[in-house]
C-alpha cells in the first residue's frame, strides 16, 4: 500500500499551503516535518511558484555546458551567501550527490583516501555517502562499500584528534546531527575540528543538507559557531521542494577537484526555484525568524512537559531543528499526533520526535503543536 501509513490507513496528500498540508479527503494537517526540511518556505509559496511557472514557459532544461542566465544567477547567489571563502559552487540533484562530490573533491585535492565520519552520522544512501553513514540498517545489505572510512564518537575532541593523521583526506561532520537524534556538535568541537584539519592538511567538510538555509537560526549552522569549513554541502530546502543539491568548496579544493559531473545538475526550472527561495529567505530574514520561533517552541515544550508531567527526557536542538526525546517510543507519539491531532512530525531514532517545520511557522503554529503534543503524551 502506498502513502504515509499509520495503522494501515494511508494519508494521501493532495495539496498544501504555508505550514499546512491537505489530504485528498479534505483533512488539514499541520506540517511540522516539512518533508525532512525540504519545504523550507512552506507549501505553494507564491514567490517560488511564480518563478517556476515563468521559467517553465521559457526553458525547462539545457545541459550545464551551455550558460543559462538563471543558473549563472544561482551560482552567484550561492557564492554571495556562502561562508567566506566558499565561493566555488557545484550543483547536483540531491544531498547524497552533494556528499558524493564532496568526498571525491577532498580525495582529489589532497591526494589522500582516508575519510573520518562520526557515529550516529547520516550522509546519504548512495555507495560513497553510505560508507560515511553510521547505522548498519542503512548500509549492511549493500556491503562492501567504499573503503577507508573511519568512525569517531561525535563530540569527542580527543578521539577526533587521535584519528586525524597524514593520511586523512577529510573529516565529515553535521553541525547538528539530524537522523542521529538532533544532537548539536557544540562550538568548541567544531572549532577543534577546524584546527586539527588545518594542521593535518585535511579538508573539513560540513554536511549542512538539513541544517542549512536558515533552519538553525543562521543561514548556515557553521556561522553560528564561527567556523568555516573547506567544503559545505547543501540540499533539501534550497529549492523549496524541487530536487537540488550544492557543494561549496574553498579555492584550494577547487584547484584540483578531479573530473566530476552530472547530466541534470542545475536545470533552469530548479535553479529558478532556488533563486526565489534564497531571495525570500535572505530578504525576509527567515534565519532570525527561525531562531526566535524555535526558541519560543523549545521553551513552550519544556514548560508543558514540566506542567503536565509528560514523559519527556529532553528537548534539544537549534532554531527550527528540534528533537523531543520521549520515554515512550517516538513512533507511537507520531502516530497519535497524525491520527488524533492531524499534526505531522518525524522520527529521529526510536525515542526522538524530530521537528523540522517550515521556516514560515509562527508562534501560533508553535502553540498549536504544543497543545497537540500534550494531548497525545499526557
Amino acid at each position: 500500500m502506498s502513502g504515509f501509513v499509520f495503522n494501515e490507513k494511508p494519508i494521501n496528500i493532495e495539496s498544501g499551503e504555508g505550514a499546512y498540508l491537505y489530504g485528498s479527503d479534505g483533512t488539514e494537517y499541520l506540517d511540522f516535518g516539512a518533508s525532512y526540511a525540504v519545504a523550507a518556505l512552506g507549501h505553494a509559496h507564491p514567490a517560488v511558484t511564480d518563478a517556476v511557472q515563468k521559467q517553465a514557459e521559457k526553458l525547462t532544461y539545457v545541459q550545464a555546458s551551455y550558460p543559462v542566465d538563471v543558473r549563472t544567477e544561482l551560482y552567484e547567489k550561492l557564492a554571495a551567501v556562502a561562508p567566506d571563502g566558499l565561493e566555488n559552487v557545484w550543483l547536483c540533484n540531491s544531498g547524497t550527490e552533494a556528499n558524493e562530490a564532496a568526498m571525491k573533491f577532498a580525495r582529489s585535492a589532497t591526494g589522500r583516501s582516508k575519510i573520518i565520519a562520526t557515529k550516529r552520522g547520516f550522509h546519504g544512501r548512495t555507495m560513497g555517502a553510505l560508507a560515511m553513514t553510521w547505522k548498519d540498517k542503512y548500509k549492511k545489505p549493500f556491503e562492501p562499500l567504499a573503503g577507508d572510512v573511519e568512525f569517531v564518537t561525535y563530540g569527542d575532541e580527543a578521539e577526533l584528534a587521535e584519528a586525524i593523521d597524514e593520511e586523512t583526506a577529510a573529516v565529515f561532520l553535521e553541525p547538528v546531527q539530524g537522523e542521529g537524534g538532533i544532537h548539536p556538535a557544540g562550538t568548541e568541537y567544531l572549532q577543534t575540528a577546524r584546527k586539527l584539519t588545518e594542521e593535518a592538511g585535511a579538508a573539513l567538510a560540513f554536511d549542512e543538507i538539513q541544517t542549512g538555509i536558515g533552519r538553525t537560526g543562521t543561514l548556515w549552522a557553521c556561522e553560528g559557531a564561527g567556523v568555516t569549513p573547506d567544503i559545505l554541502t547543501s540540499a533539501k530546502g534550497i529549492a523549496n521542494g524541487l530536487p537540488l543539491g550544492a557543494t561549496l568548496v574553498a579555492d584550494w579544493i577547487a584547484e584540483n577537484p578531479g573530473n566530476h559531473g552530472s547530466t541534470f545538475s542545475g536545470g533552469p526550472v530548479v535553479c529558478a526555484a532556488a533563486n526565489a527561495t534564497l531571495d525570500t529567505i535572505v530578504e525576509e530574514d527567515y534565519p532570525s525568524h527561525a531562531a526566535a520561533v524555535g526558541e519560543y517552541l523549545k521553551a513552550e515544550l519544556e514548560a508543558a512537559a514540566e506542567e503536565h508531567d509528560l514523559p519527556v527526557r529532553d528537548v534539544r536542538g537549534q532554531g527550527l531543528m528540534l528533537g523531543v526525546q520521549v520515554k515512550r517510543g517516538a513512533n507511537r507519539v507520531l502516530k497519535n499526533l497524525a491520527i488524533s491531532e492531524q499534526v505531522l512530525a518525524l522520527p529521529a531514532g526510536r525515542t526522538v520526535v524530530r521537528l523540522l517545520p517550515p521556516l514560515v511557522v509562527t508562534e501560533g503554529h508553535a502553540d498549536e503543536f504544543v497543545e497537540s503534543f500534550v494531548e497525545v503524551t499526557k
